[in-house]
């Protein structure tokens, strides 16, 4: 007998090892071997002094497993430094959910000399975005059916540096057509996306109010979102005489004066009316109404109130470059400014600020939608036309952090506008906070640390000269950016492998 325990006893402790080591195995072989992730662990601690959760923010730390968020211990954490192998310290930089950018524009396929998903994603990992949600159009084909979501994700394989969701569009090709609505809904589309304008790409036309109704009662079915560009051509308004003083299409103020606020006044008067079949008992409850690039605050927002407060289910966002710059400050010429609705005036501008804070607006996007710079026609500066969009993904942070501290805004609400609430709107209920059974994603910045956006300053954009923001300074320097887990940009350096997913609708 003691001659078989000597010769079985190492026998079993080297299959027991074996078995131990196997189910201690990270869940991605890419996590090991370094490819997904900067570190060769899937299991390990955060901590700082500043961990932003929905309780507040404080010292802090955050265990993460196989791409979870395990375990969240909020005070004190000096013990964990000697307890635990792996713990990435990071002093007093802020650990706070990563950002989600439900409105950007990643051209792919189709347009991907405008962006793509590999400069896209690159970009919103180095400004701490671990989520996108990316927009029917500007990509060809459109993304109007099962068919041509399908080509969206054979575009993206191996791309993706972050999580990446789609929006399906709304027009009136498939809008009295539930069946194909339906396909494309069940393909993954989160939701659907409309214009109530031109919106500038052909296979993409404009939709009325009796498109917008048809859609929502498709879209009731799967309780998911209808995201609506809310401008209505009036064209009284924008008309400006040739040959009159107020016409040089180098100036800022005659491309202003071509888009009134107005425009978006009379699109929302339309969806406010479309909003009350989202109610209980309507015929599209269970559908929910998200204005876009909300840039009036004025008559627009004050339409937008009532039916938030009386039970209709809608949302509002804006964006970054309506909170940061105003129409009077813009140089003739500059068309890196243009985008639709227009920048308005500062006042304007100052009213969206409170209208955000007051929780009147819910959320932010970046709407990132660049262009090849010759669309743009720098050298002869017609805002008339020239290609409109704002290029911002990799800076929405900063810029937000940097405009907003004179409005004192604090961690907690930056969580809310770019996290918690963009997480809602997608159907992401695994996303958004930092809380146990969440998906690890997580931003690590110093909101303290300045730099200037300048030729030194290294952009993953597809075009870095078409961004309104070059030459800004700003305040909030992205450290690490964390998706699910792996840790896939770290000052100045991407995981060599774009491991993001994919992100579909489940039906």
């Amino acid at each position: 007998m003691d001659f078989l325990k000597s010769k079985l006893l190492p026998l079993i402790v080297l299959i027991a090892s074996i078995f131990f080591l196997y189910f201690r195995t990270p869940s991605s072989k890419q996590s090991i071997d370094g490819e997904c992730s900067l570190l060769t662990h899937d299991h390990f601690w955060i901590v700082s002094k500043r961990v932003v959760t929905p309780r507040g923010v404080a010292p802090g730390a955050v265990e993460v497993k196989a791409g979870r968020i395990n375990t969240v211990k909020e005070g004190e954490y000096d013990k964990l430094l000697l307890q635990n192998e792996h713990v990435l310290d990071y002093g007093d930089a802020v650990v706070m959910p990563g950002l989600i950018d439900a409105h950007v524009h990643l051209d792919e396929p189709g347009r991907e000399e405008w962006e793509g998903f590999s400069t896209g994603t690159k970009a919103a990992a180095a400004g701490g975005i671990t989520t996108l949600i990316d927009m029917p159009l500007n990509n060809f084909p459109s993304t109007v059916s099962e068919e041509t979501l399908k080509l969206k994700l054979e575009a993206a394989k191996k791309k993706l540096y972050v999580d990446v969701g789609f929006w399906g569009g709304l027009v009136p090709e498939n809008a009295f057509d539930p069946s194909a609505l339906n396909k494309l809904l069940k393909a993954g589309a989160l939701g659907l996306k409309s214009f109530m304008c031109p919106s500038g790409i052909n296979d993409f036309p404009m939709t009325n109010s009796t498109h917008i109704k048809e859609g929502l009662k498709v879209l009731a079915k799967y309780k998911r979102p209808l995201l609506v560009h809310s401008e209505v051509v009036l064209e009284s308004e924008s008309h400006i005489a040739l040959g009159s003083d107020e016409s040089d299409p180098r100036s800022y103020a005659t491309y202003l004066k071509t888009r009134p606020s107005s425009w978006e006044e009379a699109a929302i008067r339309q969806l406010k009316d479309a909003s009350e079949e989202t109610r209980v008992g309507g015929n599209a409850e269970g559908a929910h109404i998200h204005i876009v690039h909300l840039a009036d605050s004025r008559a627009s927002l004050d339409l937008i109130k009532a039916p938030k407060s009386g039970g209709s289910s809608l949302t509002v966002e804006t964006c970054p470059h309506y909170l940061a710059f105003s129409a009077e400050e813009i140089p003739d010429g500059d068309t890196r400014f243009k985008c639709a609705p227009p920048i308005r005036d500062e006042a304007n501008r100052q009213s969206l600020w409170e209208a955000l804070l007051e929780g009147h607006i819910d959320m932010l996007s970046s709407d990132h939608s660049p262009s090849t710079p010759d669309l743009k026609l720098f050298d002869e500066g017609d805002f008339l036309r020239a290609w409109g969009g704002i290029s911002s993904l990799q800076f929405v942070l900063p810029i937000t952090w940097s405009y907003g501290k004179a409005y004192g805004i604090t961690f907690n609400q930056l969580a809310s506008w770019w996290s918690e609430r963009p997480a809602k709107l997608a159907g992401q209920t695994n996303k958004g906070a930092i809380k146990s059974e969440m998906d690890a994603d997580f931003v690590v910045w110093m909101p303290e640390v300045e730099f200037e956006l300048d030729e030194n300053y290294v952009i993953y954009h597809k075009h870095r000269n078409i961004s309104a923001y070059l030459g800004q300074r700003m305040s909030g320097k992205v450290l690490a950016t964390f998706v699910r887990g792996n840790l896939v940009y770290s000052e100045g350096k991407h995981a060599s492998a774009a491991c993001g997913a994919p992100i579909l609708a489940k039906q």
